[in-house]
């Protein structure tokens, strides 16, 4: 279950205070203000996602995109105890890190020993070059640019 954002909370909550104030303004029963409460609980999530694709903000993020092409590389061999904090302060050394995703076993949980590294594009060499059959945390990693991934069908889809 995916957890909700800070947008959609502040949103809850004002959504509550309203309900709160209009249990003392205005004489209403409680079947009114626990429809307001129900009513706030299913409207929050999707309010947050409007505020969230405003237009300044969608054209803000198509500026970053267009000055800074992010590419991602594949990190192989990571220790399992390894976390996306640490790989991020590594990459970092070596380029601007945009993101960090270490995989995990969907059933278990556990990681399971490699993940990608989103990076600036004119950084993505020079990571790879310093950090590729290096130590880190007693394994040698493998650093390497990630393939696209083949979109999958019915066909081949797993579970």
């Amino acid at each position: 279950m995916k957890s909700p954002t800070l947008q959609t909370v502040i949103i809850a909550v004002v959504f509550a205070i309203i309900a709160y104030i209009v249990t003392f303004v205005v004489p209403a029963s409680s079947i009114l203000v626990a429809s307001l409460v129900f009513v706030s609980a299913f409207l929050a999530p999707l309010l947050s996602s409007n505020v969230s694709a405003t237009p300044s903000s969608s054209s803000t993020n198509k500026a970053s995109t267009s000055t800074e092409d992010v590419r991602t590389l594949y990190v192989g061999n990571l220790p399992y105890r390894a976390n996306e904090t640490s790989v991020r302060e590594l990459f970092s050394a070596h380029g601007s890190v945009h993101s960090v995703r270490l995989m995990k076993d969907k059933h278990t949980g556990k990681r399971r020993g490699f993940g990608f590294v989103e990076m600036a594009a004119n950084d993505l060499d020079n990571a790879i070059e310093a950090l590729n059959d290096t130590e880190f945390q007693q394994r040698t990693l493998k650093v390497r640019e990630a393939k696209e991934r083949p979109e999958r069908t019915d066909d081949n889809k797993q579970d």
